[in-house]
């Protein structure tokens, strides 16, 4: 890159997640929220929000986003990257389109975004894509003129997201009593979906099969056990499973779910298992409920013992990433040559999602895309 500082044409950095309640008042308007035109009666919702309110009805989600902020503005500020950053929700406060009322109102034109899922699929990217269409367009509606915004590349094989996993799966099988080390089984985890989803993820090429939501998780699961066979000198076993599975029970969805899974690890005598959660950026409900608590349940039930290795979260490796990722897209938004780092097998991701890109069910406009209607 011609000037390592040089954000433009960027003139903020949008960090854009999924939200969480902060108090138990806020757990069912707050599933309201995410589960809106599917007509869920309350009472289910009341349901839904027990893993929640085991937690006090406060979902970590924002105190994370709230540590990613400041590691990114530290960085950003020690690099010289003059180039604020703020924060939208899709599901609760601060909201999306709140925060980019905010932005045009603070003069911002051109808006990078980050979304905090690495992966490519319709509930990790493209649903995105129309939160940020449905907000512009609120934006238009009330007579202020949208910016233009551009959602960062996916980053699930990054070096700054990569590596701090590696050392999370490191610490947790030092963890385990010194003679089940190295036998240890390595289970990766990530968030069932469809699979009609999976199969439709990233590109119309790359569909079927499990879509590239399936080669993407398995290769960055490829990627760490071969790092950590590296640095530790023992080949563990390893699969990628799943959890958080939340559909109806006819529809199929990826498997196997996790706690299934270490029932098969502990008949088959495995000595121990390593839970990682490559699916997920920080320790939010879904690490805290269905691992921590579900899958930590069933493993103290059969005796197995099992640690779990810490996600990304704030790590300042990823705030380092995530600053290359947007002087990345600027060079090439300027014109410059650019050389994308990516590990594994896979290569890095393409910057602008493809029409039929993790197509939605009913199709809905979706913006930073080659089919935005605001570009």
């Amino acid at each position: 890159m011609s000037d390592l500082h040089d954000p433009a044409p960027y003139d903020a950095l949008l960090l854009l997640s999924f939200g969480g309640p902060e108090g138990p008042d806020d757990v069912v308007p707050f599933l309201e929220n995410v589960t809106r035109g599917r007509g869920i009666p309350r009472e289910r919702l009341k349901e839904v929000g027990e893993h929640y309110f085991l937690f006090g009805g406060v979902s970590p989600i924002n105190d994370q986003n709230r540590a990613l902020l400041d590691a990114l503005r530290k960085d950003f500020a020690d690099h010289g990257l003059h180039l604020p950053v703020y924060w939208g929700n899709r599901n609760w406060a601060p909201y999306l389109t709140d925060t980019l009322r905010d932005m045009v109102h603070d003069g911002r034109r051109r808006i990078a975004v980050l979304a905090t899922s690495a992966y490519a699929s319709y509930s990790g990217c493209r649903q995105y894509r129309e939160n940020l269409a449905d907000a512009l367009g609120a934006l238009r509606a009330e007579g202020l003129e949208p910016p233009r915004v551009d959602k960062l590349r996916h980053y699930f094989n990054h070096p700054g997201f990569v590596r701090p996993m590696v050392d999370g799966v490191l610490t947790a099988i030092a963890d385990l009593p010194e003679e089940l080390r190295a036998d240890a089984h390595l289970v990766f985890t990530t968030h069932s979906i469809p699979t009609a989803s999976a199969d439709a993820s990233g590109p119309v090429e790359e569909h079927g099969d499990g879509g590239a939501y399936l080669r993407e998780h398995r290769d960055v699961a490829r990627v760490i056990a071969e790092a950590v066979r590296e640095e530790t000198g023992a080949d563990r076993p390893w699969e990628l499973v799943y959890q958080s599975r939340s559909g109806a029970p006819h529809i199929p969805w990826l498997e196997p779910d996790v706690c299934d899974h270490l029932e098969q690890l502990h008949g088959a005598g495995a000595p121990a298992a390593v839970l990682v959660p490559i699916g997920f950026v920080s320790d939010h409900m879904e690490v805290l409920y269905d691992l921590d608590t579900e899958a930590a349940a069933k493993a103290a039930e059969l005796g197995l013992p099992v640690r779990r290795s810490a996600t990304v979260g704030a790590d300042p490796r990823f705030a380092a990433a995530v600053r290359e990722l947007v002087l990345e897209r600027a060079a090439t938004e300027r014109g410059e040559p650019v050389r994308p780092c990516a590990l594994g097998a896979l290569g890095a991701s393409h910057d602008i999602c493809p029409v039929g890109c993790c197509p939605a069910r009913i199709a809905r406009p979706a913006a930073a895309g080659a089919d935005d209607p605001y570009a």
